[in-house]
């Protein structure tokens, strides 16, 4: 029956499991899930993919929110209304730091919330900021896999091309990575009392570089490089919902 579907994703309202990975696109959300045992996939409606099924025991559920803060906050939000109370977000980003290189995994300990959305909802000082465990999981899940990685502040941007406006990247403080969605789901977290946290594949550097002179893309996530880190990321997000679950950090 409908009314038992959320409207935007069609998601059930209950039953589904408590713990989530999501990502960007729904190939990948397909492709996490294929790690789960027992995965199904519960709908696809727009560009909502969703699966569950068990990573070492544990049920999990995997989704997939687009491209973009005011959609993927949607999936935010009807997963919460569905019961989800820990959201991993599993993406890719930009470096934006020397020694960084592709391929290897950012932690987010907290985000600029320069995502297009969440300004509309709450004064910009409110702060988009991972639960420390999450952290901690993901941290941990890294090492135990051997997966390069950093942690660090991301900035969530709403804009991916460069336009006319420069990106000012600001200069001298330290961020990671550029990313879309993190920002929305750390703020929807802190607002509805999930635990949330974030791990991005590196793909290639800051915005302004992923164009060249000629204004001619040079960004190519397709690499073999990107690959593979997709694919530790893909272990590293399961493992960490695996570890905050059981209280092992």
């Amino acid at each position: 029956m409908t009314q038992d579907l959320l409207p935007i994703t069609r998601i059930p309202r209950t039953g589904l499991p408590v713990h989530a990975v999501v990502v960007g696109d729904p190939a990948r959300a397909a492709a996490v899930a294929g790690l789960l045992d027992g995965a199904v996939e519960v709908s696809y409606h727009r560009e909502y993919r969703v699966f569950s099924g068990s990573w070492k025991g544990l049920p999990v559920v995997v989704a997939s929110h687009g491209v973009g803060a005011p959609g993927a906050n949607l999936l935010f939000q009807e997963l919460a209304d569905a019961g989800v109370g820990t959201i991993l977000r599993f993406g890719t980003a930009g470096a934006m730091k020397p020694g960084i290189a592709d391929g290897d995994l950012v932690i987010a300990e907290a985000a600029v919330r320069d995502d297009g959305v969440t300004q509309q909802l709450l004064p910009p000082e409110y702060p988009a900021f991972a639960a420390p465990e999450a952290v901690l999981a993901l941290q941990r899940a890294a090492r135990a896999t051997g997966a390069p990685h950093h942690r660090g502040v991301v900035w969530t941007r709403a804009a991916f091309q460069p336009g006319h406006l420069p990106l000012f990247g600001y200069p001298g403080v330290g961020l990671a990575a550029i990313e879309m969605e993190l920002s929305a789901l750390l703020v929807t977290a802190s607002l509805r009392g999930l635990t949330a946290g974030g791990v991005l594949v590196v793909d290639g550097a800051n915005a302004d570089e992923l164009v060249d002179d000629e204004g001619a893309s040079v960004y190519d996530p397709h690499r073999d490089v990107v690959a593979e880190g997709v694919e530790r990321g893909a272990v590293v997000s399961l493992e960490a919902l695996r570890l905050l679950a059981e209280g092992a950090l």
